[in-house]
Formats: structure tokens, C-alpha cells, sequence
């Protein structure tokens, strides 16, 4: 695989870096790149399309007004993010449709200018349900298709309404899947139309391994996205997913939001690291800003969850310097396997990918 040199001992691992269209030669260095624009930073998927390097989260971790995610998500186009990163269990797909709908229809983008993603729910993992799922997400986003449509986790739960399905007891109903027919129902959807890319997220390596050994695969996962920060730097995972051409896609790159009924509230708040904070003073950056470059040195397509304009457009700057090599150890030496997202009411399933090594 080819590899675009930053001139600082750090690589991104992917075939073409491009800008506004154009392929730009493998030996530019990171200073020429800092005078275009931070929309045209994409990474090209094993299957030929391109994603763009830095995504907006549309998670909303605690409960907020109705208009709040559509007005965020024109705010966020408005700074300049053109991967939006949705889900069928965020429960706001609507209200995003609305908010692409809208910057669509004033002209400030046009569909083929924005990388749309969104998630296959853990009740829609049989074969027979998967399509329809993606549909009724395309209807709720008000698009036709989508730039990427992903497992959201390979955790089966019982099909119906419920995104947590309980039984008398309070209990989880889980479900059990055949992920590599899921997956096949998945090249199907790719196949009609209705997403140009497929992929997983919250995949150990024996699962990614599983599709990718599935006598008569046709296509390979694009990505693999996963919680992924300094404390939790999947250094494993990432290496197996480079040597796979699959690319890791952060999530929780910041810490997390740190919900109440997802997080150990006694974690130690990723941004708040004393390291994490004397490098952003050295910066003169801040501490999230030092957190997403990491990423992106590291090949590493990375979210950021933003919860004003100001956060949106600061967030954007992650383009406008460099860490050094050294520095970039330093950040690697923060690794402490932390997941703040742990997901324990999945541990039960058989299929709970957490308890991999990676």
C-alpha cells in the first residue's frame, strides 16, 4: 500500500490523498497540504471511493431539544464538515435529514459534496432485514442513497422496535445471527444503490477475519469504526486493519460525552490529561484539537462530537499544524487499554467483541 510521507517519521496509510478532486503526488509534504482546503483531506476505501479525514458525530449523549441536532448539523456544514456520521440508535436521523436537507437546498453543498454514514442497528441483523432498515434510514435522512452503510455492532438483539429489547425480567433478548449472511444482505444493499461503501464498527480482529474468509466474498469492509484515543489507541487492531486495507475510523476520540448510563463516571476525563494539556499549551492549540491530530497522524480517520459553533469551527483547525514525531510517542505512551464505551449490557452475547484482546 502506498503511503503519503508527513516528513516527520508518521505516514497515513492509504493510496491517494486528494483535494477538491484532484490526486496530489504521494511525496507532498504536510506544509504544501496546509494551504488547501481542509474539505478536500479524504483518505480513498478499498473499493475506490473516498472519505473524508475528519467526520461530525451526530450522537447526542444526553437528552436535548428536538431542533438541537438539526441546527448543529448546518452549523457543522457551515465550518466546513463534509462527513456526517449517523446512526438508527441515535434516533435523530430525522432531525439530521432535515439539517442536510436544508444547507442542500440554500446551496451551500451539493449531495455529491458530503459523505453520509449511517448504522446498522443491532434488531436488523438478519438477512431478511437489512435493506429495509437502510431504507428507512434513506427516508429518514431524506436522501437516496448513502455514502456508507455500517454494522454498528456484531451483537444480535431480537428484531421489532425496541433499540433494547427487555424481557419480564428487565432482561436483554438477544438474538443469534449468522454476521457472514449479514454481511452478504450488506453487499446486496451496495449492490442496489442504496450505499455506495460497506463496513463494520466495533469488530475485534476474529470478526473482521470471519468476513474476510467468507467463501464468496464480494466485498471487503471499508472501515472498521471503533473507539479510539489516546487511552485506548488500538494499536493491534490498527496495524491488522492497515494490513487489511480496511481504515479504523475513531470514535469517542475526545473521551466520550460521557453519559451516565454508558460511562463509569469515575474514568479519568481524556481532556483534562496533564500530557494531553502542557502539549496543547505548547501548541498553542487545545487539548481536543492535539487529540484529533493524533488521529490523523496515525492514518486514522477520526469523529468529533461538537456542542456549539465555536467547538465546530475550532475542531476544523486540526489541518492547520503538526505534531512531531516525538511528540507523537509521547501520545502513544498515554495508552492505558481505558474504553469509556464498553457497552457491559452486550457482554453476555456470544458475540460481545470485547473481550478479544483486540
Amino acid at each position: 500500500m502506498a503511503k503519503l510521507d508527513y516528513g516527520l517519521g508518521c505516514y497515513l496509510p492509504v493510496i491517494h490523498i486528494t483535494c477538491e478532486g484532484r490526486r496530489i503526488k504521494q511525496s507532498v509534504l504536510i506544509e504544501e497540504q496546509q494551504a488547501m482546503d481542509p474539505k478536500g483531506w479524504r483518505v480513498e476505501l478499498n473499493d475506490g471511493h473516498f472519505i473524508p479525514v475528519l467526520g461530525f458525530g451526530t450522537f447526542e449523549g444526553e437528552k436535548v431539544p428536538k431542533s438541537k441536532p438539526t441546527e448543529d448539523i448546518k452549523l457543522g456544514i457551515d465550518a466546513g464538515f463534509r462527513h456526517i456520521d449517523c446512526a438508527h440508535s441515535y434516533s435523530n436521523e430525522k432531525e439530521i435529514g432535515l439539517g442536510i436537507r436544508s444547507k442542500i437546498e440554500d446551496g451551500t453543498v451539493k449531495r455529491e459534496d458530503l459523505f453520509c454514514s449511517t448504522k446498522l442497528w443491532s434488531t436488523f441483523l438478519r438477512p431478511e432485514l437489512v435493506q429495509p432498515a437502510l431504507e428507512n434510514s434513506l427516508k429518514n435522512l431524506q436522501l437516496d442513497y448513502v455514502d456508507q452503510y455500517i454494522i454498528h455492532y456484531p451483537v444480535a438483539l431480537k428484531p421489532g422496535e425496541e433499540l433494547f429489547p427487555e424481557d419480564e425480567h428487565g432482561k436483554l433478548i438477544f438474538d443469534t445471527v449468522d454476521l457472514c449472511a449479514t454481511w452478504e444482505a450488506m453487499e446486496k444493499c451496495k449492490d442496489a444503490g442504496l450505499t455506495k461503501s460497506i463496513g463494520v464498527s466495533n469488530f475485534n480482529r476474529r470478526q473482521l477475519e470471519m468476513i474476510l474468509n467468507k467463501p464468496g466474498l464480494k466485498y471487503k469492509p471499508v472501515c472498521n469504526q471503533v473507539e479510539c484515543h489516546p487511552y485506548l489507541n488500538q494499536r493491534k487492531l490498527l496495524d491488522f486493519c492497515k494490513s487489511k486495507d480496511i481504515v479504523l475510523v475513531a470514535y469517542c476520540a475526545l473521551g466520550s460525552q460521557r453519559p451516565k448510563q454508558w460511562v463509569d463516571q469515575s474514568s479519568p476525563v481524556l481532556l483534562e490529561d496533564p500530557v494531553l494539556c502542557a502539549m496543547a499549551k505548547k501548541y498553542e492549540r487545545s487539548p481536543a484539537l492535539i487529540a484529533l491530530r493524533y488521529q490523523l497522524q496515525r492514518g486514522v480517520v477520526v469523529l468529533a462530537k461538537c456542542i456549539n459553533e465555536k467547538q465546530m469551527k475550532e475542531n476544523m483547525q486540526v489541518f492547520e499544524f503538526q505534531l512531531t514525531s516525538e511528540d507523537m510517542k509521547v501520545l502513544d505512551g498515554l495508552n492505558q487499554n481505558l474504553r469509556y464505551a464498553s457497552i457491559k449490557i452486550f457482554a453476555d452475547h456470544p458475540e460481545y467483541p470485547f473481550s478479544d484482546e483486540y
